[in-house]
């Protein structure tokens, strides 16, 4: 006798099958991660903004600057549950930006070992390339944990498209990523650099995979050895309707609020392209990448998270590299909100741990 399911009975994940859950009431959740969350209030549904991408543009960067302070202090507060380590060391450089502008480069490396060279990894950090510092404590005390498995990595202070200041949308960030690595590719030598790999979150992973779509069209492909993409925000796809959604890219809508909201995403990506002209342009939005535009590329990992918002345009992306014939590995970790692997480090910190490992042995094996 053949036993045979009732399909109907099982239920759709998160807010696919309950518009009111929240990452506090999923069964998938990481434990710890929930109780992390729930101590900062992250654990509910996340607050959608008080308007929509129409807003005129001045209340749209107030907002946006708003919301940089908050997650700062998020991170802040993150950051004072770990030890500083002072087994890495770091300098300072500056790499000159082809709109006259000076681009910071943070250099981290395991103290004692300075003059060797060592496999070497490009940091670009998240904030959906509009808001977070890069010099903060908790993106420095992951360059520092990357730098202590015994690599040089650089960290890129790009412009962010929202500063307390200014405005600076598409593509200043990305040219700033480019020049900058055009000036760690001339000076690996005194670096200690053997390679350069890039590696980054959420809009960072967005900014390495971009990247490398640059460097191929201006012909500097060659001095990417890989990349490692984590959580990508990739799709801008964050203001479709669900419909389209539930179609494309269901997570936007299973995992909907839990710790991002694809409003406030949406109102992010209307300050990074304000025209919104460049809404399928690959190199602001790696998801619209053809197979021709992957085809060649170097070795990629791309790492999504089960209850991110974000999980299904990561995995499309890796598919589609697989299509192209390159060389690429996908990771899906079980439980964990957006970011949660890189951020939570006291929470997760088996899963934080791996993670470091796993970049760390990638970018070894693909280091000539």
């Amino acid at each position: 006798m053949t036993a045979t399911s009732d399909r109907t009975s099982t239920p759709l994940p998160g807010r696919l099958g309950d518009p009111a859950a929240a990452y506090a009431t999923d069964p998938r959740a990481d434990r710890g991660l929930r109780e992390a969350l729930a101590r900062y209030g992250l654990d509910t549904q996340a607050a959608p903004p008080p308007f929509g991408p129409d807003a005129p543009l001045e209340d749209k960067l107030a907002f946006v600057r708003g919301a940089h302070d908050a997650f700062e202090g998020l991170y802040a507060a993150v950051a004072q549950e770990e030890t500083h380590r002072d087994d890495v060391v770091r300098t300072v450089h500056t790499a000159p930006g082809r709109d006259g502008n000076d681009v910071p480069v943070y250099v981290f490396r395991p103290a004692g070992t300075e003059g060797q060279v060592l496999p070497g990894l490009v940091y670009l950090h998240g904030g959906g390339m509009t808001i977070l510092d890069c010099d903060n404590r908790l993106h420095t005390r992951w360059c520092e944990d990357l730098a202590a498995t015994g690599l040089v990595v650089a960290a890129v202070d790009f412009r962010n498209a929202v500063t307390a200041a200014d405005h600076a949308p598409f593509p200043a960030g990305l040219h700033d990523c480019a020049d900058a690595l055009t000036w760690l590719d001339a000076h690996r030598d005194g670096l200690g650099m053997a390679s350069i790999v890039l590696q980054g979150e959420s809009g960072g992973a967005n900014l390495c995979l971009a990247s490398a779509l640059l460097a191929e069209r201006e012909g500097r492909l060659g001095s990417i050895a890989g990349v490692y993409a984590m959580v990508p925000y990739i799709s801008g796809a964050y203001g479709w309707d669900d419909d389209a959604k539930r179609a494309e890219l269901p997570s936007l809508v299973e995992n909907e609020g839990w710790f991002l909201n694809t409003l406030m995403m949406d109102v992010l990506v209307s300050t990074y392209d304000p025209t919104g002209e460049h809404a399928r342009d690959p190199l602001a939005w790696p998801y619209f990448a053809t197979v021709e535009d992957l085809t060649g590329m170097p070795p990629h990992v791309v790492s999504v998270n089960e209850l991110d918002p974000l999980r299904d345009e990561g995995i499309a992306y890796y598919r589609k590299l697989q299509e192209a014939g390159v060389r690429a590995t996908g990771r899906v970790v079980l439980g964990l909100t957006h970011g949660a692997d890189s951020i939570f480090k006291t929470a997760v910190g088996d899963v934080y741990d791996s993670t470091v490992a796993d970049i760390a042995r990638f970018t070894r094996s693909v280091t000539g």
